[in-house]
């Protein structure tokens, strides 16, 4: 575990949590932390959905900009990568990810809870990419995964005006998939991710790499990769298992042991 980032599990669902008090701000080491853990709960087999949380005030209300102030262009253009693929590497988990949202998901809090597969927060949160308020952009992933969620018009109105969205015009841009009330917004992501404790774990990865790898590119290659991984899956016991068992049972009986 590292200082700032906790990996907790129970009932097959893994929680990265954040804690660096007060606001979770986002320093070097928060991020190599965040990249550890994400290569953590994607090895641990007792691990089968990820929930990333901040805790009970905060999810995380951007970088540490006493930390990059003193950066030099030629300093932000060695770690800017590394910037990147850090909260990327919550992306790649190959297992359903949801971030948890309470109060403020703000520039690279906001990016990290972009990299989740599902977003779910309380209905007094606020969440934005206010980078343009400090003479920059957001610098891990912002212009580009907010523009594949809402398009590049809404993502344009929010990365230019840098403003604030509340909640409520959150889910309406799809900024986030559900509001639910303050106390009751790690209960929800828990009853989400555990949905997924029972399901074949390697149709679920394969899923997420379709989905995903598919809008990199153009119709033609998506189709080409979906067709890739959807013929893979035919070597995977779960495949074998969830066939049998429609044959047998009826759809929705089938036992998968994730292999």
């Amino acid at each position: 575990m590292g200082e700032f980032i906790k990996v907790e599990a129970a009932d097959g669902i893994g929680t990265i949590r954040l804690d660096r008090p007060p606001m979770n701000a986002l320093n070097r080491q928060v991020q190599e932390e965040i990249r550890a853990a994400a290569q953590e709960v994607s090895e641990r087999a007792d691990i089968r959905s990820v929930i990333v949380y901040g805790g009970e005030k905060v999810f995380a209300a951007g970088a540490d900009i006493k930390e990059m102030e003193v950066m030099s262009y030629a300093d932000m253009a060695e770690r800017a990568p590394g910037l990147s693929s850090s909260l990327g590497a919550i992306a790649e988990i190959p297992k359903p990810t949801v971030a948890a949202i309470t109060g403020y998901a703000l520039g690279g809090g906001f990016e990290l809870a972009l990299c989740c597969d599902r977003r779910i927060c309380g209905d007094n949160v606020k969440v934005g990419q206010p980078e343009i308020l400090l003479g920059i952009i957001p610098g891990a992933g912002g212009t580009q995964r907010l523009a594949r969620l809402v398009g590049p018009s809404k993502a344009k109105d929010i990365v230019y005006s840098g403003r604030f969205v509340a909640a409520t015009e959150a889910l309406s841009l799809g900024l986030v998939d559900e509001v639910v009330a303050p106390d009751e917004v790690y209960s929800a992501a828990a009853r989400w991710a555990g949905q997924f404790q029972a399901g074949p774990a390697r149709a679920l990865a394969a899923a997420k790499i379709a989905i995903d790898g598919g809008l990199d590119g153009d119709l033609a290659s998506g189709l080409r990769l979906e067709s890739q991984v959807f013929a893979g899956l035919f070597a995977t016991e779960d495949r074998a298992a969830g066939m049998r068992s429609f044959i047998e049972n009826g759809p929705g009986k089938a036992t998968f042991t994730g292999k």
